[in-house]
């Protein structure tokens, strides 16, 4: 069974109690997904009274794409309510581990979203138990008091979920490679498919982690149980791509690509309101 990770709201933003954290702690670079500058810790150009964004509706067509395909897995409510009791610092320092805080905990939440998926996704008893228990860990560490979890080593937490994911991906991949044919040989893991017409090519159980897919194109393709775990799918075009059994796909990967209503995703996702019907 998945955690049950202790958060004020499951694994999903609540912007409503969160003091837009992601419009503060992050910097970003004018490029195709930003039309200016802004330096970490400091507010978004765009933010309003109350922690709202004024252009929020017009995000896209104003060039802040990188905006919408952002989710913090519900990390900005954790912090803003549990860490700092609902209550915004306003001394510098305070808000500097405050945002520190925040880039922690969206990777933690992000490794519980994993390994939720792992625990449901994996034949195996055994290592349905080691992701259960990982996630226990997880979530434990994600209630830390905030200086513990700044202090939280994270290399060594990334290496040990690293490890599991990568087992029952490959028990999992192995059943859709169950009538004997291999994806075709340039799908593999840290594969650079940027711009590659992947339509006719059999994706079936492949391991597509860490690969660069911007601009590829999936265009209906059955890609059965391919594991995209860290994978880029910038502009990728998925419409009619049936994903609803790929592993380890997160929500602002989806975001990112170019789908339709015809699109088929896992069941824990959702089509961007951007995508075109």
């Amino acid at each position: 069974m998945p955690v049950d990770v202790p958060l004020s709201s499951p694994l999903k933003a609540d912007c409503a109690h969160c003091f837009a954290l992601c419009c503060n702690a992050f910097g970003f670079s004018r490029s195709s997904d930003f039309p200016v500058d802004k330096p970490a810790g400091a507010p978004c150009p765009n933010l309003g009274p109350g922690h709202s964004c004024r252009i929020h509706r017009s995000l896209r067509t104003r060039g802040f794409r990188g905006c919408t395909v952002f989710d913090c897995f519900g990390a900005g409510q954790a912090v803003s309510q549990r860490l700092f009791d609902g209550t915004e610092p306003d001394r510098p320092e305070d808000r500097r581990k405050m945002f520190d805080a925040f880039t922690i905990m969206r990777q933690l939440h992000e490794m519980l979203w994993h390994l939720e998926e792992a625990q449901m996704r994996t034949f195996d008893p055994d290592a349905a138990r080691a992701a259960q228990d990982l996630a226990t860990l997880v979530a434990t560490t994600s209630r830390a008091h905030l200086d513990d979890l700044r202090s939280t080593d994270m290399d060594s937490l990334h290496s040990r979920i690293a490890l599991t994911l990568r087992e029952i991906s490959e028990e999992v991949r192995a059943a859709y490679r169950a009538d004997g044919r291999d994806p075709f040989p340039e799908a593999h893991a840290g594969a650079d498919l940027a711009g590659r017409d992947l339509r006719s090519d059999n994706l079936c159980g492949a391991d597509l982690r860490s690969s660069c897919l911007i601009a590829a194109d999936l265009r209906e393709n059955t890609a059965a149980g391919v594991d995209l775990l860290g994978a880029d799918l910038r502009d990728a075009r998925i419409e009619g791509a049936d994903l609803s059994t790929a592993l380890f796909v997160t929500q602002p990967q989806i975001n990112a690509a170019r789908g339709n209503s015809d699109t088929a995703l896992p069941r824990r996702l959702s089509a961007p309101a951007h995508w075109s019907n």
